[in-house]
């Protein structure tokens, strides 16, 4: 593969002017980057689909058509289909305002007027070959992750058949075909990114790239430039320009994680593209329109950041149109048994044990552990669990779980009163309160499953 750092820019130009073409050419020449010139839209149609350029420079009138810029208009939009990630400047001697809107609403990254200022078309260009190369290296980078994930179908999915979840994933999959910004809340391990990418799948912008920033790991001199890119020369360390996430994100979902930990400085300038959709980069004088959606999470209360003056008041209320809170595990246990049996298979294939599941006394101490790291700690336990398991079921032992914050017992200290209490209130749980199918499960008749629960003090409603 092409190293992408040390290769010379190279521009695709489609015109079928020879006196432009040439012009091109030799201006570019002195400045190391490679052109290719071509004199109509299916050569430059057909040069673009072998995937080589950092950008092009494309004419918007034709030999066919000389002033209405229809023809320009078309292999513009049939470049973008082609490749979303090549830079695409248009120019036409027959300028207006309208058609100007119209190549940008097209997808165009700028737009250049002939007869041009040598100064004013270097720098377009520059910029845009440097874009194109950055958006290759993160695709690049996306293609190399996603190999070592697995294939797209293969990704965790939402798991929970709890009360709690189903209202949850049913008003997430209301507003995940919208442009809303939604702001994900919940304790740690609860699975906050897990569900900003069911939104993104669920969103017309499923095709488009996924970007997860850690919003609270960026320093806030540094902010700018991560999120909006620079151009070369913008600093002391810009000895090239880079894209930023927006530009990385563009046509998909920027997702900010931890964006509670944003610096003050840093919150003032997301609050202004939430609220005018545009960014300059680091050095640029030039205004570009955000085209993301925004998706946020957080374990912090940020209600209680802004009283603290912390969190501005007018991010949050951007930020959270609409609100989503996953539950922690303890407050929908139903769901405990789905998660482990799903940690199981993954781990299983990961590490290549066959394994047949659960022990009953493992199924009770998962159920009666208070579980404060949430699906996080539970997926740990059993990936430990199952490397420790000596057969081809999990046990208590293997499980190691320790007593939990409120100082309740493990497994190994219950009385058998206990220990058996908590076996049929977990199994009462994974069958809703059926108590004739949590009977079948643990191997009971009905009538013993009611006298052990009448010993026991438990009622078939929790």
């Amino acid at each position: 593969m092409t190293d992408l750092r040390q290769a010379r820019p190279f521009l695709l130009v489609a015109d079928d002017d020879s006196d432009v073409r040439t012009a091109v050419r030799l201006l570019l020449a002195g400045e190391g980057i490679d052109v290719q010139a071509v004199t109509s839209p299916v050569a430059a149609l057909a040069a673009a689909g072998e995937g080589r350029f950092d950008a092009a420079l494309i004419d918007l009138n034709y030999a066919r058509d000389t002033t209405s810029g229809g023809e320009g208009l078309d292999l513009l939009a049939r470049l973008h289909r082609q490749d979303p990630d090549l830079p695409v400047v248009v120019m036409t001697a027959w300028a207006s305002v309208d058609l100007a809107v119209q190549a940008m609403q097209g997808g165009a990254r700028d737009f250049v007027e002939k007869p041009w200022e040598n100064a004013r078309l270097l720098a377009v260009v520059r910029n845009q070959l440097e874009l194109g190369r950055a958006l290759r290296r993160a695709r690049r980078l996306e293609a190399e992750n996603a190999v070592l994930r697995g294939p797209a179908g293969a990704e965790r999915p939402l798991i929970g058949a709890s009360q709690a979840m189903a209202e949850l994933l049913a008003v997430g999959a209301r507003v995940a075909g919208t442009d809303a910004p939604v702001l994900v809340t919940g304790e740690n391990g609860t699975g906050k990114s897990l569900l900003a990418r069911w939104i993104h799948r669920r969103s017309e912008r499923a095709s488009g790239p996924f970007v997860e920033v850690n919003a609270g790991a960026i320093a806030e001199g540094l902010f700018e430039s991560e999120m909006f890119g620079h151009v070369k020369g913008a600093f002391t360390d810009a000895r090239e320009a880079r894209a930023g996430r927006f530009d990385v994100a563009e046509g998909g979902t920027l997702f900010l994680d931890e964006v509670g930990n944003l610096p003050p400085g840093a919150q003032a300038k997301l609050l202004r593209v939430l609220e005018h959709g545009e960014f300059e980069p680091v050095g640029s004088s030039r205004t570009r329109r955000a085209n993301v959606r925004l998706l946020a999470a957080t374990n912090a209360d940020l209600s209680s950041l802004v009283a603290q003056g912390r969190f501005r008041q007018d991010l949050l209320f951007r930020l959270n149109l609409v609100e989503l809170r996953i539950p922690p595990l303890r407050d929908r246990r139903e769901d405990i048994p789905l998660l482990a049996a799903a940690a199981v298979a993954r781990a299983s294939a990961r590490y290549r044990r066959e394994m047949e599941g659960f022990t009953a006394d493992a199924l009770a101490a998962l159920d009666a552990y208070a579980w404060p790291g949430n699906v996080r700690e539970l997926q740990n336990v059993i990936e430990r669990a199952i490397l420790l398991a000596g057969g081809p079921r999990i046990t208590a032992r293997d499980l190691r779980l320790s007593p939990g914050p409120a100082g309740a017992p493990s497994l190994e200290e219950m009385s058998l009163d206990d220990a058996e209490r908590a076996l049929l209130r977990s199994a009462l749980r994974r069958h809703l309160g059926s108590v004739e199918e949590a009977a079948r499960a643990l191997g009971l008749s009905r009538s013993a499953m009611y006298r052990r629960m009448e010993k026991l003090g438990l009622r078939s409603d929790g």
